[in-house]
């Protein structure tokens, strides 16, 4: 597609643009650690297009020199608050390999380039925007806040480190997506009332003094955000038919408070630790959840009930929004992130599956959130129209791209529910698992004029989707470019338990259909499927049994993720603890680099530059019955010509292929290098284009000057 464009389609980036507008003061200055791309895909895209379209002028601030508050001061000071977010990822899953060792690019940047933002970015830009102007209210957002909203395990500090609300200081924390009640932040602020009367909005977070009384257990939801639109219909009151999953639910304007093990006791205790995150966890449910608290010493943070989902209507009107879906057209470089989303739409929010290393539970919830057909069908209709439109939509989903219009049918019992996945063990008999309102909704858009192809890049829930023959015989034959991801993930029953995904067997089924499917279809397809090495409760053994499953299946995944311990999930608590958290068993976790290494290589077996890995963790789990030349081996007996040249390569790199963003699964090693135990935000820009490596020997000698 054609980039660039006129500076005022965008929202305002520099003093300039908004003196263009006409504007004498900015009414929020939205900070953000990825550059601006106004796509709704972009967090700073879709809050700030919304904020626009209630009222309010906001500009953007985008990945500003950390260094100094001087880029804080350039639009002068705010009318109503600074709205700061680290980006669409988590500042130190963007900058770190499992490793430890710094990335060499930063998809989110222009030309990818590293060193645009500090570590820990959240905490760098609150001090900033209080250091600029003192008394302008921070509020704070974005995934790096919501998976840090409690104490939490760090795995780049090794440490249990407080809540971001302790270090960050904001006036107020949004945990999730957080469109509705951001405005009605903006709006209450606007109107008068200080900050600190806000601290009754459903999905916030907040710190209380050590003379601070904790507030009232009183919470309220914000004003849907097309009130007064006349740009859609309004929104429907809960208990209409167009939003079935919230019928009859009466929620309480007061709510229970859970205290939780508090940050001393989390931080010394592993037994505490999982207990919290238990917990924690049983609380995620909007329509049932209780307020949170959890003391620091003699001050607290209070975490209020999640925010209710978004109704139809209210989703229509975000992604109505006039997004141009470009990068700014100040940048000289493409933004790699955008290059991979830019003719995507989002159909759906939340995700039912409930995976134990994913965030998207405590980010976007487990409720199914979806569009309209007519707005879907527009967005399509309008992107055909764009210039350079090449005819493919390269995804039509969400977190997963079939669980469209899924939703308890039993509203009343969903009010009372606490599962944590709505398909594990098994999939609820409450939940409804229709496709025909996806089936529809692809045949509508294949037919928009102007589009040849319409893909489902976001990957299928494998056991849904094989309940419904009809679906997969139209996603083989219409919306598969080739390969269809899918998360299969291990193959140990154990494992898998712990991850909350189904058993193998639900995958052998699926692969069986779909094969089936493309056959008919004429077409030569593959599915691609996703394995995690190094999980907590994988061992060397059962990855060994994973990659004889995978020579009997004829697979040979090109990508493979190693488990990276990201903030607040249950995986995370079990890699810490070695207990799971909802049992209280304990857990084998693989924490040597070296057996983390091996575990890898075995995904990859039949790579000569794995060959020596392999050969060593075949011996170490004694399985040398899998070294030589029969059917059944692994390896061979004498190492590839290749496997040996590898090896006297001094400059070969170990470096581990990250997982997607959103699935939280990345690479880990927990015995290399330490990390200093609080990595500095402010690290000299001459170090990280170099490719600073925390902790090096080499890295102190440049400090030191020597």
């Amino acid at each position: 597609m054609v980039h660039g464009g006129r500076s005022e389609d965008f929202l305002p980036m520099t003093p300039d643009q908004v003196h263009r507008r006409g504007w004498d003061v900015v009414d929020v200055v939205f900070v953000t650690g990825d550059a601006y791309v106004d796509h709704p895909s972009f967090a700073m895209a879709i809050l700030g297009r919304t904020l626009e379209a209630a009222g309010f002028r906001t500009a953007i601030l985008s990945q500003p020199d950390w260094r100094s508050c001087q880029p804080w001061r350039q639009f002068g000071r705010p009318r109503i608050c600074f709205a700061v977010s680290a980006g669409n990822m988590d500042s130190m899953v963007n900058h770190y390999t499992a490793n430890r060792k710094r990335r060499n690019d930063d998809a989110y940047s222009p030309g990818g380039r590293i060193g645009l933002r500090p570590d820990r970015a959240t905490l760098a830009y609150c001090q900033r925007a209080r250091e600029a102007y003192p008394g302008v209210p921070v509020i704070a957002g974005g995934i790096e806040a919501s998976l840090r909203r409690l104490a939490h395990y760090d795995y780049w500090s090794n440490k249990v480190r407080r809540s971001i609300l302790m270090d960050a200081k904001p006036d107020l924390l949004v945990y999730g997506m957080g469109e509705r009640v951001l405005v009605e932040i903006v709006r209450r602020l606007a109107s008068g009332e200080p900050v600190k009367n806000l601290r009754d909005l459903r999905g916030t977070a907040y710190r209380v003094g050590a003379k601070e009384p904790l507030p009232e257990p009183l919470v309220r939801e914000a004003r849907p955000l097309c009130l007064g639109s006349t740009s859609v219909e309004p929104a429907p009151e809960r208990g209409s038919e167009s939003e079935p999953a919230a019928q009859l639910i009466a929620l309480p304007s007061q709510v229970e408070t859970l205290v939780l093990p508090s940050y001393e006791e989390v931080s010394t205790s592993k037994e505490a630790f999982a207990r919290m995150t238990a917990l924690a966890y049983r609380e995620t449910n909007p329509y049932n959840a209780r307020r949170l608290v959890q003391y620091h010493g003699p001050e607290a943070v209070v975490v209020n009930p999640p925010d209710l989902p978004l109704a139809e209507a209210e989703m229509d009107w975000i992604y109505g929004l006039p997004f141009t879906r470009r990068a700014h057209p100040s940048y000289q470089e493409p933004i790699p992130a955008l290059q991979v989303v830019e003719t995507s739409v989002q159909i759906v929010r939340g995700c039912p599956g409930g995976c134990s290393f994913c965030s998207l539970a405590l980010h976007e919830g487990r409720i199914v959130q979806n569009r309209s057909e007519r707005s879907i069908v527009g967005e399509v209709r309008r992107l055909a129209h764009m210039p350079g439109f090449s005819g493919v939509i390269s995804d039509l989903g969400g977190p997963t791209a079939n669980v469209y219009r899924m939703h308890c049918r039993r509203p009343q019992l969903q009010a009372r529910c606490r599962r944590l996945s709505c398909l594990h063990p098994t999939i609820c008999r409450f939940f409804s698992v229709d496709h025909q309102p996806l089936l529809g909704l692809l045949r509508r858009v294949r037919n928009v004029r102007g589009v040849r192809r319409v893909l489902a890049a976001s990957g299928v829930r494998m056991d849904l989707a094989r309940r419904q023959p009809e679906y997969v015989e139209e996603l083989a034959r219409h919306h598969v470019g080739g390969h269809l991801k899918v998360a299969p993930e291990h193959t140990d029953p154990k494992v898998l338990e712990l991850m909350k995904k189904p058993p193998i067997e639900e995958f052998e089924e699926f692969r069986r259909v779909f094969e089936s499917a493309s056959r008919r279809a004429g077409l030569e397809q593959y599915l691609t499927p996703y394995f995690i090495a190094g999980h907590p409760g994988s061992s060397l053994r059962s990855m060994v049994e994973l990659a004889c499953y995978l020579k009997r299946s004829g697979l040979r995944p090109q990508q493979v993720q190693d488990f990276l311990p990201t903030p607040g999930t249950l995986s995370t608590c079990m890699y810490w603890t070695s207990l799971d958290p909802l049992t209280g068993q304990s857990v084998y976790v693989p924490r040597r680099g070296r057996e983390r290494r091996w575990q890898r290589a075995l995904l990859q077996y039949w790579k000569p530059e794995n060959y020596f890995d392999v050969r060593a963790a075949l011996e170490e789990a004694g399985r040398q019955d899998l070294i030589g030349d029969g059917p059944e081996c692994l390896i061979p007996a004498k190492p590839p010509a290749e496997a040996r040249r590898q090896r006297r390569d001094p400059t070969r790199s170990d470096s581990i292929q990250p997982a997607t963003a959103g699935r939280g699964a990345e690479d880990n090693f927990a015995d290399l290098e330490k990390l200093p135990s609080d990595l500095s935000s402010e690290a000299p820009s001459k170090r990280i284009s170099s490719g600073y490596r925390p902790g090096r020997k080499t890295a102190r000698r440049r400090q030191a000057g020597m």
